[in-house]
């Protein structure tokens, strides 16, 4: 299940891997919430529920920036045959990592911070910085293969018991 995403996550064994968990989610409004739904419930299987506040945020930016930037513009919007858009939750003993999948070659951009404080009333522009504010480290990798496309993915280090 996460050999496609080999490539896309930071160096991690993914063998090693205690847990993992994979979403699909077509293009849809309600995509966001499935994503967040997916999140709780796998965060309190895994007895990571004390996360879900920050997880949940990063992964409702990484999903909404994979439906709104990462799909064509004419692609159907509603009921795709295989859903463009997968999420994937894996944990390590002292990690957790956060993975969205999209059809996109093109890297997400992050906005500067100069840009986001001169303006307070924008409604967009802001899901990198707070990806990056909330999680340890994220970044992106093009896939290669049958998959194409790119995983953007963000790390989350978790206490050690």
């Amino acid at each position: 299940m996460l050999e496609p995403l080999r490539q896309g996550l930071p160096p991690l064994n993914l063998a090693a891997a205690s847990d993992a968990a994979s979403c699909a989610l077509h293009a849809r409004y309600e995509a966001v919430r499935e994503a967040r739904r997916f999140t709780r419930g796998t965060l309190d299987q895994w007895h990571l529920g004390d996360r879900f506040d920050d997880v949940c945020l990063v992964v409702s930016e990484l999903v909404t920036n994979a439906l709104r930037h990462a799909l064509p513009a004419n692609a159907p919007r509603l009921a795709a045959p295989e859903p463009p858009v997968r999420l994937h939750l894996m944990r390590w003993t002292g990690r957790l990592v956060c993975a969205v999948r999209d059809p996109s070659d093109e890297g997400p951009v992050a906005r500067d911070a100069e840009d986001l404080s001169g303006d307070c009333s924008a409604e967009s522009g802001r899901g990198l910085f707070l990806v990056d504010s909330f999680s340890d480290s994220w970044g992106w990798h093009p896939l290669a293969g049958a998959f194409g496309g790119k995983v953007v993915w963000a790390l989350f280090r978790l206490p050690q018991p």
